[in-house]
């Protein structure tokens, strides 16, 4: 073989891999019939590959699935990066990537042997400009893990094979290939996925991502209807007022109006915007500024429509009555609440009420439950409530949508103030 010919060779190996091909050379040589039995006792490969004739390349096509592109598509709008780590050849690697949408034409692969005379201190600065590795060892799948993880990353290892096991065990997650996936890998690994598909991955971050608002958005609607509880029982005895609200009424109010809505809430279904916003930083609190403040801003809201239907029922009612006005108040105002509680950000008209018809549901029962103790007078009676009409009740239930209509006034002039910031 001349150098003309290993230069076609090459050429010709880089064009198929240019193409996403994984290729393989093959080679023959004649084993006469007397080395047949040599070749059985030494098969080693300086026995075997000797004397061997070039016959030519096969480009191997392993097609990604339709669906790995928008995964990757969804990856980059959720601002998670996706780095490929891979044994193939740098062209064959990085023409996946480019395909995928994981690298552009102007980055470029870096091979194993180029990690291998980096020092661990030069390192994280190139893992940062780096999304395709080729040609990689284990050991070389490790450092790159490390070397994120320095830089305050959460990183998520994905992986099959035994030489992925290092990097899945020292990932922040390790996920492993059900199907394909070796035990080692599977082992290593803190999850496993089933149908080996990274948009799988792709999906349980979403799922992820709905399940942590949906706690926070229950969270807060059970603080903030327990704050204006507490805010309007404590202003009332300050203020020398009677008994604002029996121990009965507040069961009823614990169990009814915040439980159950509450528990709808926590099974909403991830908003369709939640993969287009940034990752919450590793050492964020669940508890922050902005949740306090529409906690409290709810408490005030709701313990002040209370605390005013209660002080205008003294003042021409008596004491039971302004106490069932209130109470029928502060109920209604939560049941209306948790329409607007299923987002920080998205005000109600735009929301898709068909996601979660059981909360509409929920709320519906618990008013007509609400409004019957207040037209029976066996349910009056436990609840130590006076019966009214539905004259009393109309207006109630108009004052009590002022702290839903108020927070939602402050979605649309947060959402405001950002498009011009």
């Amino acid at each position: 073989m001349t150098e003309a010919d290993r230069a076609a060779i090459d050429a010709a190996n880089a064009d198929l891999a240019s193409k996403g091909l994984r290729v393989l050379a093959c080679a023959a040589r004649a084993v006469r019939q007397g080395e047949v039995a040599m070749t059985v006792a030494d098969p080693s490969p300086p026995a075997l590959e000797r004397d061997l004739t070039f016959v030519g390349l096969v480009g191997l096509l392993d097609p990604p699935r339709a669906e790995a592109r928008e995964a990757v598509a969804k990856c980059k709008a959720a601002g998670i990066r996706v780095v490929m780590i891979t044994g193939d050849q740098p062209k064959t690697a990085l023409a996946i990537a480019r395909d995928l949408g994981i690298a552009s034409e102007s980055d470029a692969a870096v091979s194993g042997a180029e990690l291998a005379a980096l020092d661990d201190a030069a390192l994280p600065g190139r893992v940062a400009r780096t999304v395709v590795y080729a040609r990689v060892t284990a050991a070389d799948k490790l450092r790159i893990v490390r070397a994120w993880r320095e830089q305050g990353a959460v990183v998520a290892m994905t992986g099959d094979g035994v030489n992925d096991a290092p990097a899945l065990k020292g990932a922040d997650v390790g996920i492993a290939m059900g199907a394909s996936g070796t035990e080692v890998a599977r082992q290593a690994s803190d999850m496993v996925i089933t149908d080996d598909n990274f948009a799988s991955i792709v999906a349980a971050v979403e799922e992820g991502r709905g399940v942590y608002d949906n706690i926070k958005k229950s969270m807060q609607f059970l603080l903030g209807g327990n704050a204006a509880e507490l805010l309007y029982m404590g202003a009332a005895l300050i203020a020398g007022l009677p008994v604002p609200l029996l121990p009965i009424q507040i069961l009823w109010i614990n169990l009814v109006t915040d439980g159950l809505p509450a528990l709808f809430l926590a099974a909403d279904p991830a908003p369709p915007g939640v993969m287009e916003r940034s990752p919450r930083p590793r050492n964020a609190a669940f508890i922050d500024r902005a949740f306090v403040g529409t906690m409290i801003l709810t408490a005030f809201l709701t313990a002040g429509v209370a605390l005013g239907v209660y002080l205008y029922g003294l003042k021409y009612h008596d004491e039971t009555m302004a106490r069932t006005h209130a109470f029928a108040a502060l109920v209604f105002s939560e049941l209306l609440r948790s329409f607007g509680a299923r987002s920080e950000t998205v005000p109600i008209w735009r929301m898709g009420w068909r996601d979660n018809a059981m909360l509409l549901v929920v709320v519906a029962a618990s008013f007509a439950l609400q409004l019957w103790t207040h037209h029976n007078q066996t349910l009056s009676s436990l609840m130590k409530t006076s019966t009214m009409g539905w004259e009393e009740c109309i207006p109630l239930m108009a004052v009590s949508c002022i702290p839903l209509a108020m927070l939602e006034l402050v979605k649309v002039v947060r959402a405001s103030r950002k498009e011009r910031a």
